[in-house]
C-alpha cells in the first residue's frame, strides 16, 4: 500500500503483498462479477483486522494475550516473543464487526464494496504495551524471526466513510476492553 493511499478506500488500487490478500481479492472480484452479470444480491467486504476473546493464537493480538497469561501461570518464561512492532493495523472487536456486517444486510447495496474496520491504525508495539498493562506480573519482549513476516505492509487503515453513510454504524466496543477481555479468555483457557 502507498502512504498517499492511507486511510484505504474502497477504490484503492489492490496490490496483494500475500497469497491470503490475493485469496481476498478474488473472492471480492467474483463477488463482484456475481452481483452484476447476475443481479445477485452480493456485497463485498474489506474486512481489517478482527480481535476478541476465543481467537486462535495465530493472530497478534490473542497471540500476545496467550503469552501472557502463561506467563502469569509459570508455563511460560516471562518473555513475550514478537515479530514487527512496528506495522500498525486497524483492529475492531469481532462483536463490532458482526454489527457491521448484521446492518449491511439491512442496508448495503448489492454490488458494492464496503470497508469495515475502526478506521484507526494502531502499532503492534502499543497493543503490546497495552497487553502488559494489564499484567502484574513482569516481563521482557523479545524479537523471534519466526514470527517476522517476509513481506510486510507498514501502515493498513480504513477509510470507514462509505460504511458509516450507509449504516450508520460505527465501533462502540474500545480497544482497551477488547484486549483485556481477550487476556481473561486466556486466562480462564489456561486452566482448563
Amino acid at each position: 500500500m502507498k502512504e498517499s493511499e492511507i486511510p484505504i478506500i474502497e477504490d484503492n488500487a489492490v496490490r496483494p503483498g500475500n497469497l491470503y490478500a490475493v485469496t481476498k481479492v478474488c473472492q471480492n472480484m467474483i463477488g463482484s462479477i456475481y452481483a452484476q452479470a447476475y443481479g445477485m444480491q452480493i456485497m463485498m467486504v474489506r474486512a481489517f483486522n478482527h480481535i476478541g476473546p476465543n481467537q486462535t493464537p495465530q493472530f497478534v493480538v490473542s497471540d500476545f494475550c496467550k503469552q501472557i497469561a502463561e506467563i502469569e501461570n509459570g508455563s511460560q518464561e516471562p518473555v513475550v516473543r514478537f515479530g514487527n512492532l512496528g506495522a500498525r493495523r486497524d483492529f475492531t472487536d469481532v462483536r463490532d464487526i458482526v454489527r457491521a456486517y448484521v446492518l449491511l444486510i439491512e442496508k448495503g447495496v448489492p454490488g458494492e464494496l464496503y470497508n469495515v474496520g475502526s478506521g484507526q491504525a494502531v502499532s503492534i508495539r502499543e497493543i503490546l504495551d497495552k497487553i502488559i498493562q494489564f499484567s502484574d506480573t513482569p516481563v521482557s519482549v523479545e524479537i523471534d524471526p519466526a514470527k517476522m513476516r517476509p513481506v510486510d505492509v507498514h501502515v493498513i487503515e480504513a477509510d470507514i466513510t462509505k460504511l458509516k453513510k450507509c449504516t450508520g454504524w460505527f465501533p462502540v466496543i474500545p480497544l482497551e476492553t477488547t484486549l483485556e477481555e481477550t487476556l481473561d479468555y486466556w486466562r480462564r483457557e489456561l486452566l482448563k
